[in-house]
């Protein structure tokens, strides 16, 4: 077993399931302590329990800042520090232009765009000078989806937040790149549409990508890893694409 985040400390918001968890689980493979956010508490200490004896999870949302404010509380007394932060907490739901309504809006743009923001910035005091933040975006930032319009609008600014830290963030040397996976199999992905629906809509998606199928997880946390260690010590400021192809074309 190769342990290329040995003896780092890395958080991931929005751990509890998909991508979150792949990457939790990846990273402490690496030989990483992990630290985890979720909203529920019974998934996070499922995840956890997963994840195994590296990880601790902290009950939280993103779009809440006093929520933040106790997840930095917490991991500054039981570590001290962050080497890698996964802003990864994130949703949408499908909605066409003429039905869009406030609320539909607010709750994707607080969790998606203000949550990011805001788990970064309080995360400053704690990063070291040298550490990996990762945002997670989507291929729907750069692509037009029907329906999806608000999401892919938040994935957007979240591509955009990484290009402008790194000028901020650049006298400490810390990295900001951005992941963006395609389809990938997902409870949030298969929940996007009726449960009688989902397997149809993998097959669709599937169908879109050059590769001729949706993505693991496990694929996605693989990028995330080598986001976080050393093995992307000159990489800063990019998007990498984990989408089969599908945002090439």
């Amino acid at each position: 077993m190769s342990n290329k985040l040995a003896d780092k400390v890395a958080l991931v918001t929005g751990g509890t399931t998909g991508i979150g968890l792949a990457a939790a689980q990846a990273f402490a493979a690496q030989g990483a302590r992990v630290f985890i956010t979720g909203r529920r508490q019974a998934q996070l200490d499922a995840a956890v329990k997963l994840i195994g004896p590296q990880a601790i999870g902290i009950r939280g949302d993103v779009s809440s800042l006093p929520d933040l404010d106790n997840v930095y509380v917490q991991i500054k007394r039981k570590a001290g520090h962050l080497d890698v932060l996964l802003a990864n907490a994130g949703g949408g739901e499908m909605v066409p232009l003429g039905e869009i309504t406030e609320a539909h809006f607010d709750g994707i743009f607080n969790t998606n765009v203000k949550g990011v923001l805001f788990t970064v910035q309080k995360a400053l005091p704690l990063l070291k000078d040298g550490s990996s933040v990762i945002l997670t975006s989507s291929t729907t930032g750069t692509r037009g989806t029907e329906k999806f319009s608000v999401y892919s609008a938040s994935k957007a600014a979240v591509r955009n937040f990484a290009r402008s830290w790194i000028l901020d963030l650049k006298a400490r040397q810390i990295r900001v790149n951005v992941l963006s996976p395609g389809p990938i199999r997902t409870p949030g992905l298969e929940g996007l549409v009726p449960a009688e629906y989902s397997q149809g809509l993998l097959e669709h998606l599937g169908s879109l990508v050059p590769l001729g199928r949706v993505g693991r997880v496990e694929e996605v946390a693989k990028a995330a890893v080598f986001l976080a260690s050393d093995d992307s010590s000159f990489v800063n400021g990019t998007e990498l694409f984990v989408d089969g192809g599908v945002a090439q074309i």
